[in-house]
């Protein structure tokens, strides 16, 4: 059995997809649903549960014998939460509830710590995982901090030798995007964002650039299509010899602009693009470039190649927000 937590959400439920696809049924999901139309996300799987977040604790207590694994993909991803006892609570003390219930029961556990840990991009993007390299990192939100919190009291707990799950491997996830994101609202990529402007015929607008050097729209971000960061969780499941933190992404950072003209291409027209100022109360804060080094999950065996901008984009527009069905 495999719990997928955050299973109805964007990322998770495309993992329950690959998983389902590969012939396992035995996959519980631990989320909320809503009002709104997130059950969709999971309208097409077969589920042995699907659990609220209340009754995580009831359900861990009745599997003694553990999970093959546990995809830890809940959380409070608002990167504009302000209420930070809430994002730790849902961050950081479940992911630690988590893992020593794994460390237990002897389960995998694989979770999903972010990019937004390495801040503004000043310290890079390695994913160094040691007490050392992430303390060097310096978060610009609760939510990023929330992660690297994680991170970090993993790290001081393998460097003691302390109990621990018998896989667990952490994924600093980039820009995705993809289909099943549409129930996050403001916080759809930018792709979904762009897109029903491009199919109006109408420009879409990006953020103009503050900073010399750097032209309107040049703006960069390690933008990775969600199979890419599915194939990389089922490496890991694949893989129970493999255990760290790994960043990732597609590894090459490309601009708004490459992004915006990919949407627009793919339905078959030219891009049109206005540019805005970047909100004041954001602009202080807004980072400029990402870039994933994925030199780590490579060098322990992850060949998958990444998707290419304009390939994603294409698949993304042409197959699923342009399509009869948006949901995988």
């Amino acid at each position: 059995m495999i719990l997928v937590t955050g299973g109805a959400g964007f990322i998770g439920s495309n993992l329950v997809a690959a998983l389902e696809e590969r012939g396992l049924s035995d996959i519980v999901v631990c989320d909320r649903l809503g009002s709104d139309e997130k059950w969709r996300n999971l309208g097409k799987r077969e589920l042995a549960a699907l659990i609220a977040p209340e009754a995580l604790k009831d359900f861990l207590a009745a599997q003694p014998r553990g999970l093959d694994a546990i995809f830890h993909l809940g959380a409070s991803s608002s990167t504009t939460e302000t209420d930070a006892d809430f994002i730790i609570a849902n961050n950081f003390a479940l992911s630690q509830m988590l893992w020593e219930w794994c460390s237990a029961t002897g389960t995998r556990f694989i979770y999903a710590s972010s990019a937004a840990t390495y801040g503004d991009g000043s310290a890079g993007f390695d994913d160094d995982g040691t007490p050392a390299g992430l303390a060097k990192l310096r978060p610009l939100n609760a939510y990023g901090w929330s992660k690297q919190l994680f991170d970090r009291r993993v790290a001081r707990l393998i460097e003691r030798g302390a109990p621990h799950p018998p896989q667990w491997a952490g994924l600093k996830f980039f820009n995705v995007y993809g289909p099943n994101e549409y129930h996050k609202g403001r916080q759809q990529s930018v792709a979904a964002q762009i897109f029903p402007r491009a199919q109006a015929g109408v420009a879409c607008h990006l953020f103009r650039s503050h900073r010399d050097g750097i032209p309107d729209g040049g703006q960069k971000r390690d933008f990775v299509y969600v199979r890419d960061s599915v194939a990389e969780m089922l490496f890991l499941y694949d893989h129970p010899e493999v255990s760290g933190l790994f960043n990732a992404g597609s590894g090459q950072a490309r601009s708004f602009a490459d992004l915006a003209a990919a949407v627009y291409r793919a339905l078959g027209s030219e891009p049109r693009i206005h540019y805005i100022d970047t909100p004041v109360e954001i602009r202080d804060k807004y980072q400029y470039f990402t870039e994933a080094r994925m030199e780590r999950i490579r060098a322990a065996g992850f060949t998958a190649p990444p998707t290419a901008l304009e390939d994603g984009v294409r698949d993304y527009v042409q197959n699923f927000l342009a399509g009869p069905d948006p949901y995988r």
